[in-house]
């Protein structure tokens, strides 16, 4: 049995849900039984979400639902990401991104080497990406994940030549934990910054605290909801403590309406703005 906090917390969580005791095994068997699309659209319906933007690169096609039925399981609208390094022609794909209806271009270059100096053909991909004159924020992981990374190479603060050379591009910086406060101070410093902790949230068993860091010098307006899942159990369960950590860190910090109004953007203004999705699009890009 895994014993981590937040896995335990996890268990307890679904299990209410289900109606079931609060044991790993009655979750497993609950889990089991259930048909995997039935089981994936229960869970994710139940977060309430009005958009998903998917990440068409990871997991792969043949371990995963696609993202045009991810959001058929989900009942809501859905773009796609364009995650450049699935790609051999990264350039050329940023430069047509936004026609075939991407919500965003993705970079992992901190697992394929860290954040200190990105690679050739991805710096190309954001100069095809601007020279748009319309580019697509760019989203870039940063902090933690898998193991294939190493973790101090992935600090977003290798990013300000960047940021300061692509001043025309919004970055949207990833999960960013244990750099949630250098996160927050990018954000802070840059008007094209936003940071985005949808990994962070449904992972550290204090999410409340990695909100507060975030807080400390972000502002509201660039802070995002985000699940980062790859399974239906992960969005169910983000959608919850983010929602619970909201309510705990700006209840503390400001008036009810004013914290009402900036958990509102948290969890959805933010994103309909900085994403361009105030009037939901067809869900089948051009492509």
């Amino acid at each position: 049995m895994a014993t981590g906090l937040t896995y335990r917390r996890a268990i307890l969580e679904l299990a209410e849900h289900l109606g079931c005791e609060p044991a790993e095994e009655a979750v497993l068997e609950r889990r089991l039984a259930a048909e995997p699309a039935a089981w994936a659209s229960a869970l994710l319906r139940a977060t309430g979400v009005e958009w998903l933007l998917v990440d068409e690169g990871y997991p792969p096609a043949e371990t995963s639902f696609g993202w045009r039925e991810l959001g058929e399981l989900a009942g809501c609208a859905v773009r796609p990401i364009l995650r450049l390094e699935t790609h051999e022609r990264p350039a050329e794909e940023a430069a047509s991104a936004r026609e075939r209806s991407y919500a965003a271009i993705k970079t992992i270059a901190a697992y394929r080497g860290g954040l200190e100096r990105l690679p050739d053909v991805v710096l190309a991909a954001l100069e095809a990406n601007e020279a748009t004159g319309a580019p697509l924020p760019v989203q870039v992981h940063s902090g933690f994940g898998d193991s294939d990374l190493l973790l101090q190479r992935a600090d977003p603060s290798y990013l300000k030549p960047v940021l300061e050379h692509f001043s025309d591009t919004t970055f949207v910086l990833l999960h960013c934990w244990p750099f949630v406060r250098e996160a927050g101070w990018l954000a802070h410093v840059y008007p094209n910054v936003y940071l985005d902790l949808g990994l962070t949230i449904p992972h550290v068993s204090r999410p409340a605290e990695a909100l507060r860091e975030a807080l400390e010098l972000a502002p509201v307006s660039k802070l995002l909801y985000s699940s980062d899942a790859v399974a239906p159990e992960l969005s169910f369960l983000a959608s919850r403590w983010w929602r619970a950590a909201l309510a705990e860190v700006l209840g503390e910090a400001l008036a009810e309406d004013e914290a009402e109004s900036a958990a509102r953007a948290i969890l959805r203004e933010n994103a309909l703005g900085l994403y361009g999705l105030t009037t939901p699009l067809p869900s089948s890009p051009s492509a």
